[in-house]
């Protein structure tokens, strides 16, 4: 450099040699100080001239300084303009500011704003979906992978409409529908939809009783609170899609959970024991009335038999008594063979033919029932000594007068 030629540096070579501040002696005389004063520093204005005379020489024809000033504010301008090209990537959008305020939306690709500070452009992700934790909060980084998420009561405890306490943890994924309402309507996003869900999530739980909330009502819960936090989200115009409410944890406080699932289990038993009552009415009540069906269809049905019957007998008579009128001798000989038929049909009968009467061999008394049950002929008297003292050679009256037919005649008739 230039001052390599002068030697000791930039500096200059001081008396005692080369140092920076130069040499010499330190005595308090006239002489130079202790630093020395050595050779001046470079004279820039110098250096700002001779290189505009070198660069003049290297450009063709005569450059003055104004030439040279346009050249490097035409070269000032060239670069700002070639500052405003921009990319938006496949899952973003553009939207171009212009002196602050909403002016368009690019797609994704290359585009060009007049660069800064007249335009200025944000790229928000519209199809990433976003997580907001309500009651909770997750570990985040590899490090903490293992750890456990950090329990908020102040967020997650909830009353319910039974005005019992729950503790809710439950997550929120939504997406951006509309960049500029996302940008310009809401000035924290985040926050926005945390405050929202956790409003709406304490408005359901706040009209359901804890024992559907902890049980069967959670698919309802998630789907009420999915309609209210968008609607909400829909009056803010915050641009804002909600896709998904999930339930993490719906467990009672802390300090009662124990004794609160003593009592789940006393109502599971309970309920188990209703069910089996229930079963075993519906084996026992259908059998129970096909019985009394039964005897009911039976019941009728000799009900039936006996109306007939009646009818029948009733019918029967009225013939008769028609059959009666018409011929009366022989409608009552027919109903005194009747009766007697139906009295003797089932009792020992002998019977004597009247002109056997008077006959020989055939005595005054006999046991006539006895020896028709086959009894023998004891105590009957012989044939040849009747009683009553007659020899054997005497002949039997002609007619006993207390011979009789076992026939009787005919009473007289009343009716059967």
């Amino acid at each position: 450099m230039f001052w390599q030629s002068q030697g000791g540096g930039p500096w200059g070579t001081g008396p005692r040699g080369g140092g920076p501040w130069g040499g010499g002696n330190r005595g308090n005389g006239s002489g130079p100080g202790p630093r020395g004063r050595g050779p001046q520093p470079p004279d820039f204005e110098e250096l700002l001239r001779r290189g505009q005379d070198r660069f003049r020489r290297v450009l063709p024809g005569n450059f003055n300084t104004r030439t040279w000033i346009a050249l490097v504010v035409i070269a000032f301008v060239v670069l700002w303009l070639l500052n405003g090209f921009y990319t938006v990537a496949a899952d973003e959008v553009g939207v171009v500011l212009r002196f602050g305020a909403y002016n368009r939306t690019t797609q994704p690709g290359l585009n060009y704003h007049l660069p800064a500070p007249i335009e200025k452009v944000l790229t928000p992700s519209v199809t990433r979906v976003n997580r907001t934790e309500i009651g909770y909060r997750s570990a985040e980084g590899p490090a903490a992978r293992g750890a456990g998420s950090r329990q908020l009561p102040e967020e997650a405890l909830m009353l319910t409409g039974d005005e019992n306490i729950v503790d809710i943890n439950f997550a929120v994924f939504w997406v951006i529908k509309d960049a500029k309402a996302y940008l310009f309507n809401i000035r924290a996003p985040d926050a926005t939809v945390k405050s929202a869900a956790e409003s709406a999530m304490r408005e359901v739980i706040g009209e359901t009783p804890i024992a559907q909330a902890l049980a069967e009502g959670r698919g309802k819960i998630e789907s009420d609170t999915h309609g209210l936090l968008q609607a909400i989200l829909d009056t803010y115009g915050a641009g804002i899609e909600i896709t998904q409410v999930q339930l993490q944890r719906v467990d009672p406080p802390g300090p009662v959970i124990d004794a609160f699932r003593d009592v789940q289990r006393a109502l599971a038993d309970r309920e188990r024991l209703r069910n089996e009552a229930e079963a075993y009415r519906n084996d026992i009540v259908p059998k129970a009335r096909g019985a009394a069906a039964a005897v009911k269809q039976e019941a009728e049905a000799y009900r039936q038999e006996i109306i007939a019957r009646a009818q029948g007998d009733a019918a029967r008579f009225t013939s008769v008594y028609q059959a009666f009128k018409a011929a009366q001798d022989v409608t009552l000989q027919r109903l005194y063979l009747e009766t007697m038929e139906e009295v003797l049909k089932n009792s020992n009968k002998v019977i004597v033919d009247k002109s056997a009467q008077g006959a020989s061999g055939v005595v005054p008394y006999l046991p006539l029932p006895a020896l028709g049950g086959g009894t023998g002929a004891a105590g009957v008297p012989a044939q040849g000594n009747p009683p009553g003292g007659l020899s054997g050679g005497a002949a039997a009256p002609a007619q006993s007068p207390t011979l009789q037919s076992v026939t009787p005649a005919a009473p007289p008739l009343r009716g059967r």
